[in-house]
């Protein structure tokens, strides 16, 4: 009965009465105003540099406004459609393409990874103690030595996609940047390295598990995974500011990196460490299915709209009503004392996923309301307020689509626990 709510959420939403004031002028309403009056002090205080807010419900954006600057030190405003690097928001897109092929029955779930990638076959499992060193013989060594013993099972495609099939966060071979590999190689250098864990047996957040996935799609449809996800995902939905490599009108608008300065307290101008620079380099910069995505607010709500209409956007089916719901309730069993499902956390009203430089996407299915905030920060929070920012915009974006100009959502029920 759960499960049957929370398809239920997924499949109605809100509608928008004739006459809603346009989703881009401020201060068209008192509860609109009150992100702008929430966001506007944490740029003042340098909290934030800038950021852009967009809310929306099923049909169409009802509020896009933007706040501070896009480049702080030449005191350039943050525009609605300036462009961000979204981490691991890339993640749900990823899995989502995942679960194309899977409506296709080209991949299924229960499937041991290997039957796609045979370098899977025969994993072992090491320590998840980050200060042990693996040995297949436990022969002494200098640092504590744990001997390797054989996974209990092949790890599956869902425990790739829930974080729960034992790989770690990324290889020994990943130098610092994450884009510097094809996902091949890089793929191929997962199953190089133990596990660390028994599959199905914890949870550890793991890039690698999200970029075998993509690797998986590559084999099963002979396409690189970033054509892949070029005309089968982001075409299709009208995403057309979502790349892996931003092109030089697009790098001029993006948003400049910042983080906080523990001498001045204030906030200093960071080059993404994450990424090899330049960006729009094709050479020597790979697709990172986990978290190698750059977009802006208003592409992330049209994949969110999608989402949150039951995986079709303006009469186009991206995936099943079925698939949607398996990705949207908990697959790790409560492992890790979180609710996570297919490439998203699963919370009391919906769903989410944020990413390293603190962008957040979030579908509320008890309101039918999208929320997507786009900054660019890095590291700790310059004042104790930025731990909140997301809660707050949550409750306040709230607020926006239950407004007099907006028809309050009928029948829609948390995502299942």
């Amino acid at each position: 009965m759960k499960k049957q709510f929370a398809l239920t959420a997924l499949l109605v939403g809100v509608s928008l009465l004739t006459g809603a004031q346009s989703a881009a002028v401020p201060g068209d309403n008192a509860k609109q105003d009150a992100i702008q009056s929430y966001l506007q002090p944490l740029v003042a205080n340098q909290t934030i540099a800038g950021a852009v807010t967009l809310v929306s419900n099923k049909d169409q954006t009802v509020y896009l406004e933007t706040v501070g600057y896009r480049d702080l030190a030449a005191k350039i405003p943050m525009p609605t459609n300036a462009m961000f690097w979204i981490a691991s928001t890339s993640k749900p897109m990823t899995a989502t393409a995942v679960m194309m092929l899977v409506d296709e029955g080209k991949i299924n779930l229960d499937d041991p990874v290997e039957k796609y990638l045979p370098e899977f076959h025969g994993m072992m499992v090491g320590p998840a103690d980050p200060d042990s060193k693996p040995t297949a013989q436990g022969a002494p060594d200098s640092r504590k030595t744990v001997p390797l013993v054989p996974a209990s099972h092949p790890i599956l495609v869902r425990e790739i996609l829930s974080h729960t099939s034992g790989l770690p966060f990324h290889s020994t071979a990943e130098p610092g940047v994450l884009d510097s590999l094809p996902l091949k190689d890089a793929v191929h250098s997962y199953a190089t390295d133990p596990l660390i864990y028994q599959p199905g047996t914890d949870y550890k957040y793991s890039n690698e598990g999200i970029n075998t996935a993509a690797r998986i799609i590559e084999v099963v449809t002979g396409m690189p995974y970033e054509r892949f996800m070029q005309e089968r995902l982001f075409d299709p939905l009208g995403m057309k500011d979502t790349t892996f490599w931003p092109n030089a009108e697009q790098i001029n608008r993006l948003a400049q990196a910042y983080k906080l300065d523990p001498q001045t307290k204030g906030l200093v101008e960071v080059p993404v460490a994450q990424l090899t620079y330049p960006l729009n380099d094709r050479q020597h910069r790979f697709p990172m299915p986990a978290g190698g995505l750059f977009s802006t607010a208003e592409d992330v709500s049209k994949f969110c709209r999608m989402i949150l209409n039951g995986g079709e956007l303006n009469g186009k089916r991206i995936i099943s009503t079925q698939s949607l719901h398996a990705m949207t309730i908990p697959e790790n069993m409560g492992l890790g004392k979180t609710d996570y499902g297919f490439a998203w956390n699963i919370t009391k009203d919906g769903f989410d996923h944020g990413g390293a430089y603190k962008n957040a996407m979030s579908i509320d299915t008890t309101t039918g309301r999208i929320l997507v905030f786009m900054v660019q920060q890095q590291g700790d929070w310059g004042t104790k307020q930025g731990g909140q920012i997301v809660s707050t915009l949550k409750r306040l974006s709230n607020d926006i689509v239950s407004s007099p100009t907006v028809a309050p959502a009928a029948g829609l029920a948390p995502a299942a626990h």
